[in-house]
């Protein structure tokens, strides 16, 4: 966020009421409710971003369409939170984050409901579009409250329960998506989503600090656009790339594109007093190897999700139902991991935590490739949920790492960074771990799938292990780690 113009007074009376609160209540105790209120957010929008995966050719059957014709309907949610994303620290300072959030909430609910009556594929694109303008608030807007009004001594446990509940809503989509569709019907899918968005309304009316600034500065809006539009052109060469006819020449023409525009953004923002996404901030160690460091690990992991359902789904010849619940174990190792993330990050730091979780990462993707039809269902399952656990580690401590050695007036732009990198990144890691399996794919036959699976995620752990490279240049002793240390 922009320095210095001062508080609002509801964010005053907000500190005053926590000053008098006295020590002996931690934040994460005080703030149950606002914790509740964001992670309850996190949830409904990581299970709207995949809760249509497996409803694909139903929803295609209902409109007349094809199921490639579908894609649209999947890309342009992520599409806008990757573009809205950066606008949302100025509409914090504008108009305050108790209306901002509320706000994000009620657009929400009001794109779920129009893709609940969709009749037609253009009327469910312009309906997801929607839903995204309310989901892009509600991730950078939610961290960013919590880095406000949490301890830093209790910000990594109470980011590993945020986190849990949104890795919750990536893993249960799909299987609440096929379960939505085979027992009742599929517009269910999206019409659960307005009586949570009306209980998220109320809620935050009740648990939202109003943070703001008394006098906001101008929307960098010629940067905004450049930002954009390299984001947009970015993901859309991504979508040429996970076609199953790769068509180079536009891929190509995209991706100069959006370096160019990419490039005029960077020069626009060195002259910017206020830009969309201040890159000034890259300076800062602990935030550029958060970012340069999800970015590659993401990229390597994002894809994992949807190779592993359909390995077991075309190679092993699973039921959908089957292949969901198999997803159940990564849940189940995350929560676990945050009742251990904590201790780990104050014996070891961010330096040593990142760069050896990351290598176990990758080694635990590698062992994938020693999957195959005839494996045990609980040797897989096991698998699964370490896993998770590692990876629940993994966004956890990445995703508070960039805060680390920020001051708290910058929090909201860091946040804003931090989302549109998360999307940026999985949408380019789902778009490699597509590609790779086309290259590799030779015949239609399940060994066929299975060979082209195992060769994918050697491939895919590699690039996971360059990340801790990254991490590995942090600095020895992080402040988080001593803070949080010295207060435990």
């Amino acid at each position: 966020m922009p320095s210095s113009p001062a508080a609002s007074s509801a964010s005053v009376a907000a500190a005053t009421a926590d000053a008098a609160a006295g020590p002996a209540i931690s934040s994460r105790e005080r703030y149950s409710g606002l914790i509740w209120l964001v992670s309850a957010a996190f949830f409904m929008q990581a299970l709207d971003s995949t809760i249509v995966n497996t409803a694909v050719p139903a929803i295609a059957a209902a409109l007349h369409e094809t199921p490639l014709n579908m894609r649209s309907a999947l890309t342009s949610y992520v599409l806008t939170l990757a573009i809205l994303i950066p606008a949302s620290p100025w509409l914090c300072d504008r108009f305050g984050t108790r209306r901002v959030f509320g706000a994000a909430i009620g657009v929400f609910a009001v794109g779920s409901l129009l893709c609940g009556i969709s009749q037609t594929l253009p009327q469910l694109v312009m309906a997801r579009v929607l839903q995204g303008c309310g989901g892009a608030a509600l991730m950078p807007v939610g961290r960013y409250v919590l880095v406000r009004t949490i301890d830093k001594r209790d910000f990594v446990q109470v980011m590993s329960t945020v986190a849990t509940f949104g890795l919750l809503g990536s893993v249960l989509g799909p299987l609440l998506g096929g379960a939505l569709v085979e027992y009742t019907n599929w517009r269910l899918i999206f019409l659960l989503n307005v009586p949570v968005g009306i209980v998220g309304i109320w809620l935050n009316q009740r648990e939202m600090p109003e943070y703001r600034l008394d006098t906001a500065h101008r929307f960098d809006l010629f940067g905004f656009v450049l930002f954009a539009a390299s984001s947009a052109l970015l993901l859309s060469a991504s979508e040429y790339a996970a076609d199953q006819t790769i068509r180079w020449g536009e891929m190509g023409l995209l991706v100069l594109l959006a370096i160019a525009f990419g490039a005029a953004y960077v020069w626009h923002s060195r002259r910017a007093a206020h830009p969309v996404a201040d890159l000034r901030l890259l300076r800062v160690r602990s935030v550029w190897v958060s970012l340069s460091g999800n970015l590659l690990t993401r990229l390597g992991v994002s894809g994992m999700f949807l190779l592993i359902v359909l390995f077991l789904q075309v190679g092993c010849g699973w039921s959908p139902l089957m292949a969901g619940l198999m997803m159940v174990p990564q849940a189940l190792g995350s929560i676990c991991a945050k009742w251990f993330v904590n201790r780990m990050l104050i014996r070891l730091g961010y330096r040593r935590l990142l760069f050896g979780n990351t290598l176990i990462v990758a080694v635990l993707i590698a062992l994938f490739a020693l999957l195959g039809p005839h494996t045990p269902m609980a040797l897989i399952a096991l698998l699964v949920f370490v896993y998770g656990g590692f990876m629940g580690m993994q966004y956890t401590v990445m995703n508070t790492l960039i805060y680390a050695d920020l001051d708290v007036k910058h929090a909201s732009m860091a946040s804003s960074m931090a989302s549109t990198t998360q999307y940026l990144s999985m949408s380019f890691g789902i778009a490699l771990a597509t590609l790779l399996m086309q290259v590799l794919l030779h015949g239609q036959s399940s060994a066929a799938y299975v060979e082209a699976f195992r060769w994918t995620v050697i491939v895919l752990a590699v690039v996971t292990a360059i990340a801790s490279r990254v991490f590995a240049r942090l600095q020895k002793t992080p402040p988080m780690g001593r803070e949080v240390s010295s207060a435990t």
